[in-house]
């Protein structure tokens, strides 16, 4: 029931196994093929596949995923792994990138895509082994990093404090 099946089946399934998946720190379903190769999806697509506006959304993170990491990197290398709101210290393994000092990443994406013509503008390609998509059009692609570099603001949070932050 998965809309991409043929693709996530391949040859044929020889197992599955729990991995972590490709954004975040939670864990998630991989098929491993008959012929040793591998492909994660996601279980709920087979329940209720995602509309092409979250698919949208989805591909915009995963476009801007990169300066994302850079931005961590770059406050690990500073020594500065800290809360950006209680200042304490943070652990590698439960620090969060987290837009809480400015517009969230919804609003972001939102705006830009309006400006684009919509999300029906937005076309997409096939998911990779990943299970991400990317933009098909690449200059949108870097118009898109772009406006994301101008707006987002970004800060660190220990895992806790952002998932104890509300949800808008």
């Amino acid at each position: 029931m998965h809309p991409d099946a043929a693709e996530k089946v391949g040859p044929g399934v020889d197992r599955f196994r729990i991995i972590p998946t490709p954004r975040g720190h939670h864990k998630g379903p991989e098929a491993v093929q008959v012929d040793g190769s591998k492909v994660a999806f996601s279980y709920k697509k087979c329940l209720a596949p995602p509309t092409h506006r979250q698919r949208v959304l989805a591909s915009m993170r995963t476009e801007v995923q990169p300066q994302v990491n850079a931005y961590y990197e770059s406050r690990k290398a500073s020594n500065t792994l800290v809360s950006d709101e209680s200042g304490q210290p943070l652990a590698t393994d439960a620090t969060h990138v987290a837009y809480f000092q400015g517009p969230r990443f919804h609003d972001i994406a939102t705006e830009f895509v309006q400006a684009a013509g919509g999300f029906d503008a937005v076309d997409l390609t096939a998911e990779t082994a990943r299970g991400l998509a990317l933009f098909t059009d690449r200059p949108l692609a870097e118009r898109w990093h772009a406006h994301y570099q101008e707006h987002a603001v970004l800060g660190l949070l220990s895992a806790k404090e952002n998932l104890r932050r509300p949800r808008v």
